[in-house]
């Protein structure tokens, strides 16, 4: 395999081809009753919908008395499926309590089941409904990409759509094991890894040449032909051939050693070591698989585990554990199908596919996959060899992830338990925000906000706040501008606090009372007053000793043991945000460092500012220059510079 198919697919954006502006046809029911669960209502709701189906393939979604999505399914005969939730006493209790809470449906019609299926995974993507088994793993794989369009192709990691011309190889399961790998192949090949500009302006090798990761293909150190080579022997390595590769090294050494080349032999030899190094990385022996995803399934404890094990030809790209949510009252074989169909929503599925048991949509399945790889795709329960020790070992894996979950899960919920305890809350939080800011001395003021949950941080619900009103050393006044922005947000987009992920359970400050302070009047100016408030500081002494204080809105403290897992568990959620904050404040901190005046010039765009700054040396000296020195720059015509001197010369 010179190319991954599994990486790359033809079409990337072949599953934005099956969406509702292309649709025959969107129906909306207009089931009457409130907001509260009325089976009453919701069959009528879903009556007046059937009325208007024809037995055609297509995606219905369940919708609430707010138009919030229940669920998403799909099916072959939209009539007839629907028309089941009508039938109550066939019905789960789970199901039951959806249609209580349907007051309308929405309808799309697609050309095929197998359409309608992708379609499925992309709106349950979307809309994240709570009646659906959610894959909820908010991490993007990563890929390997040699990327194409120049004459010496770079290797890189990728994250995100694979719009790039080049080769992807994965997906891996961590960005630690794509660094890894690419630290090891960059001492196998010596290919690039800078950008484009920085090759560009090369004029020696870099250290990376200098340690030997690297042929300086930027300053004529290996010609395009000896680059190409390598190119073709690092697809090969990673497209399974990796034997042929060695072999090659070894005899290429062996070569040099004869000639006394011995320079040429020690970097040979380092080569093979690298390459002995990544395939001793691969602790799951897939020899003989080729490409292929593994999946296996445990349950326990009203929870499910699923290993995954990705192969790449024939190679080991690494393993993730998934814990889909809502799963109760949901057949084994139906998570796991889901799971499928929504991890393949982000990641171009192989030509194999191995579960643990059989599926009762199999070919369905294997009909959608074919759609986004453009290519057949084969699902299976291989029952002997090579491929059955492999997913009898992704099974024992799934057993010892979902045990961990549980024992963790279980320690977490004690330490939920007795925090609320400790905080005086009325009930466990579910959505725990903490802030913090960070400056210097009032300059680049930047607030921030990090969300977590009772099983773990919500990253994808980080907000960061760039502060305007601050402008000098004043911590109480940037605390309150981002209050007054979080909540006057939070009123405005969930009045009636009838939304989840909306208001948090629990409002955590860095600080001690004059943040708390400031805090408190904030919100009583806007009306909030039961929203719980902690402010968490350092204690007298911040040493070993040191016990971090807690402050509550009405003036008390209180303190916890220094091994107390409450306390540890409030330190990290402090540590995160202080974490987020200064990164944030870096990054600001560095976009201002790398600013020129030219910019703040309407229409002055990269190309004329270098060229000014090249013509005249520093921005003040364009700020000083007559209009007509400004004329003769190049690239600079009469009405730009007559735009340029007018901005400095506003007065005439």
């Amino acid at each position: 395999m010179s190319r991954s198919d599994a990486g790359s697919p033809p079409n990337p954006h072949g599953a934005e081809r099956f969406n509702e502006e292309r649709a025959a046809y969107t129906v909306k029911g207009g089931g009457k009753g409130g907001a509260q669960p009325d089976l009453e209502a919701g069959v009528g709701a879903i009556r007046e919908v059937v009325a208007t189906l024809k037995p055609k393939p297509g995606v219905y979604r369940m919708l609430d008395a707010r138009g919030d999505v229940l669920y998403v399914g799909k099916a072959r005969s939209l009539k007839a499926r629907v028309a089941n939730y009508t039938q109550i006493k066939g019905l789960t209790n789970r199901l039951q309590r959806m249609v209580s809470q349907t007051r309308g449906m929405e309808i799309v019609t697609t050309n095929s089941e197998a359409e309608a299926l992708l379609l499925e995974a992309q709106f349950i993507k979307r809309f994240r409904p709570p009646y659906n088994v959610l894959l909820r793993d908010d991490k993007s794989f990563p890929f390997i990409l040699l990327r194409e369009g120049h004459d010496y192709p770079r290797i890189m990691k990728h994250r995100g759509a694979r719009r790039a011309k080049g080769s992807y190889y994965g997906p891996f399961a961590s960005a630690g094991s794509v660094n890894t790998t690419i630290n090891a192949l960059q001492k196998l090949f010596l290919l690039r890894s800078c950008t484009d500009t920085f090759f560009e302006r090369r004029e020696r090798p870099c250290l990376l040449y200098q340690i030997k990761r690297c042929s300086a293909p930027c300053v004529g150190r290996i010609d395009q032909e000896g680059y190409d080579e390598l190119i073709r022997q690092a697809k090969d390595f990673l497209g399974g051939k990796s034997g042929a590769v060695q072999a090659k090294i070894e005899k290429q050494m062996a070569e040099a050693a004869e000639a006394l080349d011995f320079e040429t032999a020690a970097l040979l030899r380092d080569r093979l070591r690298a390459a002995t190094f990544i395939q001793g990385s691969q602790a799951i022996n897939a020899e003989g698989v080729g490409d292929a995803d593994v999946f296996a399934l445990h349950a326990k404890g009203g929870q499910i585990g699923i290993q995954a094990f990705f192969m790449r030809g024939g190679q080991n790209w690494g393993h993730r554990a998934f814990f889909p949510k809502n799963i109760k009252d949901t057949e084994e074989v139906e998570v796991l199908a889901n799971v499928l169909l929504q991890f393949y929503e982000e990641v171009p599925p192989p030509p194999t596919i191995l579960v643990d048991r059989d599926l009762p949509e199999r070919e369905l399945l294997e009909e959608a996959f074919c759609e986004l790889a453009g290519r057949k795709v084969s699902i299976s329960v291989p029952q002997r060899g090579d491929r059955r020790k492999l997913l009898e070992q992704a099974k024992r894996n799934a057993v010892e992830a979902l045990d961990r979950r549980l024992a963790e899960s279980g320690t977490q919920a004690k330490i939920m338990r007795e925090m609320a305890e400790f905080l005086e809350l009325p009930e466990v939080p579910a959505r725990i925000e903490v802030y913090d800011n960070s400056h210097i001395q009032g300059a680049k003021a930047v607030g921030a906000m990090v969300v977590a949950g009772p099983e773990g941080f919500i990253k994808n619900q980080y907000r960061k706040f760039n502060i305007k009103s601050a402008q000098t050393n004043d911590d109480f006044g940037m605390m309150r501008e981002v209050m007054e922005r979080r909540f006057s947000r939070a009123m405005k987009e969930d009045p009636d606090r009838e939304k989840a992920g909306v208001w948090p359970d629990l409002v955590l400050i860095d600080g001690g009372k004059g943040q708390m302070s400031s805090v408190c009047d904030t919100l009583a100016e806007l009306g909030i007053e039961d929203v719980p408030l902690i402010a968490i500081s350092k204690g007298p002494h911040h040493g070993r000793e040191g016990r971090e204080v807690f402050h509550f809105p009405d003036g008390r403290e209180k303190t916890l043991p220094t091994n107390s897992p409450v306390l540890f568990y409030l330190q990290r959620l402090r540590d995160e945000v202080h974490r987020y904050v200064i990164g944030a404040h870096r990054a600001k901190r560095s976009k201002a460092i790398t600013a020129s005046p030219l910019d703040e010039i309407p229409g002055i765009g990269p190309a004329r500012k270098r060229a000014l700054l090249l013509h005249f040396g520093t921005a003040s000296k364009v700020r000083a220059a007559a209009l007509e020195d400004l004329q003769r720059v190049p690239g600079v015509s009469d009405s730009v510079a007559r735009k340029i001197y007018d901005f400095y010369h506003a007065s005439g």
